[in-house]
């Protein structure tokens, strides 16, 4: 899918480093305080047990490890807002190597440190112009990373959600980088100025074809919570699930989203 012919969104590389730092900290907290018997519970990611998405969790930090590890590409040939049309690529690889991850970890606790300790050494040594082989393509680290903010935000609401009672914060700055690139993939694939979609306090977007509004209220708006929009944009939730929760607010006749959503398999 090509990329949005407006100027791309920019995020400040040390924000984005320490908000993904944060976000895998908040992460490796809870964990520390599950049970076997949580570990063991369902979640709602097919067959995967806690554990199985806690050593996925690692898994998508470890993906900047991995591709550190291969050869610089000769170009960049990616953009940033690729990347969320092109996680659906590697979805059966990617349930295998996280079966085997657990297995293969017992002591969670001891895993997660360990990447936390060799993610810090890996960024500490390269610079975010480094050139890294994504699905996506040829990507800068510095944006690979804000892909990492999505992952970790995602996947803390599964945990949460996986886990009666289990409260996980959500770093600021990783929620609204997650929010803010959602927003603009959506804007990607349907491109236009008929409709505004607002997801205070992190983001609007224009998108949708039809009539452009130039001033005042726009005919058409859309609007939600962080947490909602990107359950939304990740198909943990229908669109008609949360118009009937009172969760979305859609008026006029370009507002109903549901046929262009979720943006990301």
């Amino acid at each position: 899918m090509p990329p949005a012919k407006k100027r791309a969104r920019t995020y400040d590389p040390g924000k984005i480093r320490t908000a993904v730092q944060a976000q895998f900290g908040n992460i490796r907290a809870a964990v520390r305080t599950l049970t076997p018997e949580q570990l063991a519970l369902g979640t709602r990611l097919g067959e995967w047990t806690v554990r199985e998405l806690v050593a996925h969790i690692g898994m998508a930090v470890t993906a900047v490890h991995r591709a550190l590890d291969r050869p610089e590409p000769a170009r960049q040939d990616a953009v940033l807002l690729d990347w969320p049309f092109a996680t659906a690529t590697n979805s059966a690889a990617i349930d295998d190597f996280t079966r085997g991850l657990a297995a293969n970890h017992p002591d969670l606790d001891t895993y997660l440190a360990d990447i936390d300790r060799t993610f810090t050494e890996l960024l500490d040594a390269h610079p975010g112009t480094r050139l890294l082989e994504t699905n996506a393509g040829a990507l800068p680290l510095a944006d690979y990373l804000v892909t990492r903010t999505v992952e970790l935000v995602v996947h803390t609401d599964d945990l949460a959600a996986a886990v009666p009672g289990l409260e996980i914060p959500y770093d600021r700055q990783a929620l609204a980088a997650c929010t803010r690139l959602l927003a603009d993939a959506l804007a990607v694939k349907a491109p236009g100025g008929s409709t505004e979609v607002r997801i205070p306090p992190y983001a609007v977007v224009q998108c949708v074809e039809g009539p452009k509004h130039t001033r005042g209220t726009p005919p058409n708006v859309v609007e939600t919570d962080p947490l909602t929009w990107i359950r939304l944009a990740t198909g943990r939730q229908t669109w008609s699930q949360a118009l009937d929760k009172a969760q979305v607010s859609a008026s006029g006749e370009r507002a109903d989203l549901a046929g262009l959503l979720p943006l990301m398999g």
